[in-house]
C-alpha cells in the first residue's frame, strides 16, 4: 500500500513537470492559439524584394505584428502581402505601409506609418499607401554601368 501511493505521488509529480515545461514553452515560443490576438491587414506592393513570411511589421520602430503571407496578386501583377497586426494597435484607413531594410544588409521588415484620418481599417481591409523595397542591388548595377 505505501508503494503503490509513493507510485502515484511520483506519476502526479512527473505530469504537473510535463505540463509546467508545455506551457512554458507555448508563453517562451510565442505560440498562438485559435484565438488569436491578431487582426488581418492586407497590402499591395511594386516589389518586396527579400520580404518573407514571418518578417515583423514596425510602428514606430516596436513589433506590432509580422508578414502572414506574400503572393503574386494575378489581377494587378503586384505582390499581395498579408500582415497580422496585434488587436489593440488600431491603424488609421490612411496608413501608410513600406518595406525597409534593418541595417545596411539586414532582414526586410514593414514599416506603418499612421496617417491622420479618423476612419479606421477593419481586418482584412487593404492598406491604399505603400512604398516598395530599395533594391540595393539594382542601383549598385545602374552605377557600375553607367545607368545613373
Amino acid at each position: 500500500m505505501k508503494k503503490s501511493s509513493v507510485e502515484i505521488s511520483v506519476g502526479i509529480f512527473v505530469l504537473v513537470g510535463i505540463f509546467c515545461v508545455g506551457y512554458l514553452s507555448i508563453r517562451f515560443g510565442k505560440m498562438e492559439w485559435i484565438g488569436e490576438n491578431y487582426y488581418p491587414v492586407l497590402a499591395r506592393f511594386e516589389s518586396v524584394a527579400g520580404l518573407t513570411p514571418g518578417a515583423e511589421v514596425r510602428m514606430a520602430g516596436i513589433p506590432v505584428g509580422k508578414v502572414q503571407s506574400v503572393s503574386l496578386d494575378m489581377k494587378e501583377k503586384v505582390a499581395l502581402v498579408e500582415m497580422k497586426i496585434q488587436k489593440d494597435i488600431v491603424l488609421s484607413d490612411d496608413v501608410m505601409a513600406s518595406i525597409k531594410t534593418a541595417g545596411l544588409i539586414g532582414d526586410k521588415y514593414i514599416k506603418l506609418s499612421p496617417g491622420g484620418s479618423d476612419e479606421t481599417l477593419d481586418p482584412g481591409e487593404m492598406v491604399d499607401e505603400t512604398e516598395s523595397a530599395l533594391d540595393i542591388e539594382e542601383l549598385v548595377s545602374k552605377y557600375v554601368f553607367g545607368g545613373i
